[in-house]
């Protein structure tokens, strides 16, 4: 137990603390993990208060977590500065530009409106490392509190009021095509990006006409966005709109579909993007930065191309440490993160967006054909709630249930089993010649995986 609550074995997910809000996620914790974070990223300032940019997205509970964040990084004596409704990239690029020690962003991004969660970018807007988390993680854990300075040297709290301003001006600086003549649906999820991303697109010159951007607190993610695309379907045919694109709820992330309403995921906008780039000598190395849930068809037309692959877990955290690590040009997941060094230092999905557009704009071509590089190979992905996720991959029914189906797949697909890095599942993923077959293995396996350990 820890301030009350029952916690998961370690306060970090793949993304942040995340879980329930006012349940798992309390303002209790939300106090410690934000004092803690300043004192363990502000230990280089020894010299002057350690300074703090803070945004949330639109759902009620980060209003409350807002508070509790603020006043934990006060009472560590860091100077707040508070940017309100903002996407995460936004907040990760305040972050960069005021030169702050640390930034948080608020938000469970494509999660439901119930949960909620912490972000927080280390100075430069960069993403920690595992060993700065664990040592948060470690720190609020022990119970022993945080340096609680008084009198002057309580922290400071101000407002910024034109973090949405010096995005928008970012954003529209990244692309040099104008989008004059492209006609974009933009699902906003009724999230973080609401104003901003449809504004974005207009700056840059694009028709845009945007659906679930109301937010209200309580409609983020609620039928719409990234991991709901089928009302934005439905608007794109109906108003012959060349494409449309849909963000998640703090607009990480994005997916696409084209004229005809046809799906265009990450793994397809990230090889039409590597292909734009190394035909304009940016793709460093000719090498594109994935998880290992692309699928084949990615793999299969990336190497025809002569684009080199390179594989990291699943998180965008570790494919932005390969770049980091390695100076490569473009990343990303088939989930929608992509992430471009160049501009931004996490997964932006307006910034995303921009850019796919651009390239629609300046080959003429649209963009079921820009997509057609890519032949998915037909992919079932099954969520199967356990007690314990991380055992049970090396559990023997499970291995031998996946040999089987490697054995039968051989070199015509492939099977991945994982743990969430959010939630208490483990994720079955399996690539086959026909859907038919990838939907008889995945249950097969998910069949095994409930017997082995049950939720």
């Amino acid at each position: 137990m820890l301030l009350g609550v029952a916690t998961p074995h370690r306060l970090f997910g793949t993304d942040g603390v995340r879980g329930q809000a006012n349940v798992e996620l309390t303002p209790e914790l939300a106090l410690a993990v934000a004092a803690t974070a300043a004192e363990v990223l502000g230990e280089a300032t020894a010299h002057r208060p350690p300074v703090a940019v803070v945004g949330r997205d639109p759902r009620a509970s980060s209003e409350m977590l807002d508070a509790a964040v603020v006043a934990g990084l006060a009472s560590a004596g860091a100077q707040v500065i508070r940017v309100g409704v903002l996407p995460t990239p936004a907040v990760a690029l305040l972050t960069s530009q005021l030169d702050a020690d640390l930034g948080v962003m608020i938000s469970a991004s494509h999660n439901p409106m119930p949960d909620n969660g912490i972000k927080i970018f280390a100075a430069g807007g960069q993403k920690l490392p595992d060993e700065l988390e664990d040592q948060i993680d470690q720190a609020v854990r022990a119970g022993s509190g945080w340096h609680r300075p008084s009198g002057p040297a309580i922290g400071r709290i101000t407002e910024l009021d034109d973090g949405a301003d010096r995005y928008l001006t970012h954003l529209t600086g990244t692309v040099a095509q104008p989008l004059a003549g492209v006609q974009v649906v933009v699902d906003c999820a009724n999230g973080a990006a609401a104003a901003v991303a449809p504004e974005a697109y207009r700056r840059a010159g694009a028709e845009v006409y945007a659906i679930h951007a109301a937010p209200d607190g309580h409609n983020i993610n609620d039928g719409c966005g990234s991991t709901a695309p089928t009302s934005l379907v439905e608007t794109v045919r109906a108003r012959g709109a060349d494409l449309g694109v849909a963000l998640d709820g703090d607009a990480d992330r994005l997916i696409a579909v084209d004229a005809a309403g046809e799906l265009v995921d990450g793994d397809q906008i990230m090889a039409i993007l590597a292909l734009a780039m190394r035909e304009r000598r940016e793709l460093t190395d000719d090498t594109l930065v994935v998880t290992v849930m692309s699928n084949q068809g990615l793999r299969l037309a990336m190497n025809q191309a002569g684009i080199r692959l390179v594989e990291t877990k699943v998180g965008d955290r570790y494919v932005l440490e390969e770049l980091r690590r390695s100076g490569y040009a473009l990343g990303g997941e088939q989930s929608g993160h992509v992430v471009m060094p160049a501009y931004a230092t996490t997964g932006d999905g307006v910034l995303t967006g921009l850019q796919l557009m651009a390239q629609v704009a300046a080959t003429g071509r649209p963009l079921a054909e820009l997509a057609s590089v890519v032949t998915r190979l037909p992919q079932v992905l099954l969520n199967v709630p356990v007690a314990d996720k991380r055992a049970v991959a090396s559990l023997p029914p499970v291995v031998a249930a996946v040999a089987a189906a490697e054995a039968m797949l051989g070199e015509a697909g492939r099977v991945l089993l994982r743990p969430s890095g959010t939630e208490s599942l483990v994720r079955v993923m399996v690539e086959a010649p026909t859907a038919e077959q990838a939907r008889a293995i995945a249950d097969e396996l998910a069949a095994a995986v409930r017997t082995a350990s049950p939720g």
